[in-house]
């Protein structure tokens, strides 16, 4: 079993790093997810109060969660592997977004169900779990601190993750949870923020391997695939 210290990776679908709606939610969350030096966040603390967990893990919608790597694999296995799964594939529908209210927390979701993305995130889920590594016992303990259902702690126990196959929901973390009594006028700003970017019919056209090289750091975007596309968009955040 891998070092707890060991990095995380992740696979999460994030619009092109230039795209208005990336560009909106990294000044938002006060960090753009491209860059592993990120600048010190110079926003209000109230700002930076309401977004402290997603801006930690970077503008992103979760396809396969935070996993240490699996003994006798390695990253460059990981990205080959997700070069070939991305080259045969094909982009997913996402379509037009919205602002919502999940567990407390506001969100980008699609506006309409789509199907596919569940399969899509499954198929992803499924693909890639020869390379996790089983969860130590504390982050286990710290997942079943949350209260789950029998489904979604078999799940914990199966995938690493609750939230995935009958359980997922594509969305797009915008906040920490808010309290109540600010929700109204949270949505009010967000909507604001975000409503020339959320009538695009987006799609999931190239998947991205974020990278969180020690425990409570930051995830940063190490390379992308573009979906039917072949090759890694090699994204040299280190170097930035």
């Amino acid at each position: 079993m891998p070092e707890p210290c060991s990095p995380r990776y992740a696979i999460y679908y994030t619009p092109a790093r230039e795209h208005p709606l990336t560009v909106a939610a990294s000044s938002w969350l006060g960090r753009d997810a491209f860059r592993a030096d990120a600048a010190d966040d110079a926003r209000p603390e109230a700002d930076a109060l309401l977004t402290s967990e997603p801006r930690r893990y970077g503008f992103h919608a979760t396809l396969k969660a935070p996993f240490r790597l699996r003994e006798g694999t390695s990253v460059e296995d990981l990205e080959e592997a997700l070069s070939r799964f991305a080259a045969s594939g094909y982009p997913c529908p996402i379509g037009a977004l919205k602002i919502d209210l999940l567990g407390g927390f506001f969100a980008l979701v699609p506006v309409s169900p789509i199907p596919a993305l569940r399969g899509f995130a499954a198929q992803i889920v499924d693909e890639f779990d020869c390379f996790r590594a089983p969860m130590n016992t504390s982050e286990l303990q710290r997942r079943l601190l949350s209260p789950l259902d029998d489904i979604e702690t078999a799940h914990l126990v199966q995938w690493g993750y609750p939230y995935v196959l009958d359980r997922f929901r594509f969305h797009i973390t915008l906040t920490d949870r808010i309290p109540e009594e600010d929700r109204a006028q949270t949505r009010k700003r967000l909507e604001a923020l975000f409503e020339d970017y959320l009538s695009e019919d987006y799609r999931i056209d190239a998947l991205s391997l974020f990278v969180q090289e020690r425990d409570g750091g930051d995830f940063v975007v190490r390379s992308q695939f573009t979906v039917n596309g072949g090759a890694a968009l090699k994204a040299a955040v280190w170097a930035r």
